[in-house]
């Protein structure tokens, strides 16, 4: 009897007033850690200012906001999750990661937006699916009203992420090639990991290194799955 939604701001809305109608056990509204912007401080807790610095991720703040909302104004029984940076097999090659992975093996310029510095805090999919099956099971008077990150705590800048990936692949640092950077990037994003330890016993056990190797993996065996979706990498570099 539980729920998990992810979708835009009217999208949000439907989904809270149907279960004012019609209740169920727990909603899990599934955030993003994009919408509290550039880190303020670090490691970014759950109180920490909400800035989004695009459209996608206001749209993100204000399905959040939205179900805090619905959670003090109806007492609907929700939880706001905000991962972060996830990655893993079967990702979208518009993401950065599978990004940096298909273009190396095309032996194409893996692009990178501005210098590279800005850093992010990864999450194996994995991990944020033991996160979610572990929050379905938490004692319902902990987690009921709160709003959590999942993250590892650890920030890892793109153009690390890039040198790994090749470094992995075995290919030339030469491939990375420099672009403008995207409008509205973040420059830092890393998670504070206290509260999901302590309302569902929850941290992350894939680290970077074994989660890219994974991810590398797949993507290296299923090249008629990503193939069909080349041309986003095509419009990406034009």
């Amino acid at each position: 009897n539980s729920i998990f939604f992810e979708t835009d701001v009217f999208g949000t809305q439907v989904i809270a007033n149907a279960i004012v109608s019609h209740p169920v056990e727990l909603f899990i509204h599934i955030s993003s850690s994009e919408v509290y912007g550039t880190a303020m401080r670090a490691p970014m807790d759950e109180d920490h200012p909400l800035n989004p610095m695009s459209p996608y991720a206001a749209a993100k703040a204000g399905a959040d906001r939205l179900v805090y909302s619905y959670i003090h104004t109806y007492k609907i029984p929700a939880v706001i999750v905000r991962p972060f940076n996830n990655y893993g097999p079967f990702q979208h090659i518009e993401k950065a990661i599978p990004n940096f992975i298909v273009s190396a093996l095309m032996d194409e310029p893996v692009t990178i937006h501005g210098r590279g510095q800005s850093s992010r805090d990864w999450l194996y999919v994995t991990d944020t699916c033991e996160a979610l099956d572990l929050l379905m099971h938490a004692e319902r008077e902990k987690v009921l009203g709160a709003t959590v990150n999942l993250g590892s705590g650890i920030d890892t800048t793109v153009l690390d992420i890039a040198e790994k990936i090749l470094k992995l692949l075995g290919k030339p640092a030469d491939l990375i090639k420099f672009t403008d950077d995207r409008p509205g990037q973040v420059d830092r994003h890393i998670s504070s990991v206290d509260k999901s330890r302590s309302l569902f016993n929850w941290k992350s056990s894939i680290g970077l290194e074994d989660g890219l190797a994974k991810t590398v993996e797949f993507y290296k065996r299923n090249k008629v799955w990503w193939e069909k979706n080349l041309w986003i990498i095509t419009l990406d570099m034009a």
